[in-house]
């Protein structure tokens, strides 16, 4: 079964203070000088067609991020996807994390953040992570930015009609901007997962253009591959594909 969310998905993300996409990385690069102390952001989507084929789907992300001091970042994060056709649901996916970010003088900084998922056709009842490690910011001049971070961490499966599993993990991720314009700018964001059983790949490649000083379109496209799911999954690979009204003050 496919999961391919259309292009005519439209969402509304209201982003306070400084636009802050939503991100694999789960934070927000580190802070500004002048950076609000509370930020957040929520995006909504939804479409319904109904004719030769009836289908509805619904895509909904919040973020909050505080300051308490200009070293630590924290951040919450949530998401719900949900597409049915022919009132059969395709789609149902939950995801819920924090994260921790201290940024040290310079381009380093260590992270720590927890995540609990869940995907009602992935074949897993749901997954709980929690990770720590080490990141670099390597370039932070315009017009480019690129960070990467690793580290070790804990998954635990519930898994439909099978046994429970806990698994080490090995995190990298990287995280890169390239801002060709005053108007748009492209991002790619990588991460991998590694455990004995299995490695979760996650990519999020993404164009911005700013329309007004209050509204930009984002197009995106989102990929997680399972390199060896449960036998009851769907898929191997699942595919988003977004475009998404942003606005933001």
């Amino acid at each position: 079964m496919s999961r391919l969310m259309p292009w005519s998905v439209i969402g509304l993300t209201l982003l306070p203070g400084t636009a802050l996409a939503a991100s694999i990385f789960y934070a927000p690069p580190q802070p500004e000088e002048d950076s609000p102390t509370f930020s957040g952001e929520a995006e909504f989507g939804y479409t319904q067609l109904s004719g030769n084929t009836d289908s509805q789907t619904l895509i909904g992300k919040s973020r909050l991020t505080w300051l308490t001091s200009r070293y630590w970042t924290h951040t919450l994060r949530g998401e719900v996807r949900n597409v049915s056709r022919n009132e059969d649901t395709s789609a149902e996916q939950y995801l819920i994390s924090g994260r921790e970010r201290y940024d040290f003088d310079g381009p380093h900084y260590l992270f720590g953040f927890a995540r609990w998922e869940k995907d009602r056709f992935s074949g897993y009842d749901q997954q709980f992570t929690t990770i720590g490690g080490y990141g670099r910011q390597l370039i932070d001049r315009d017009p480019h930015r690129l960070s990467l971070e690793a580290g070790p961490g804990y998954r635990h499966d519930r898994i439909d009609g099978d046994e429970n599993n806990n698994l080490g993990v090995i995190y990298s991720a990287l995280d890169y901007q390239w801002t060709f314009s005053e108007y748009s700018h492209v991002r790619q964001e990588m991460s991998v997962e590694a455990t004995d059983a299995n490695t979760t790949s996650r990519s999020v490649s993404s164009l911005t253009a700013r329309l007004n000083s209050r509204l930009s379109l984002r197009l995106s496209h989102e990929i997680k591959h399972d390199s060896d799911p449960p036998e009851t999954a769907d898929a191997h690979t699942d595919q988003t594909t977004n475009a998404t009204l942003l606005y933001t003050w």
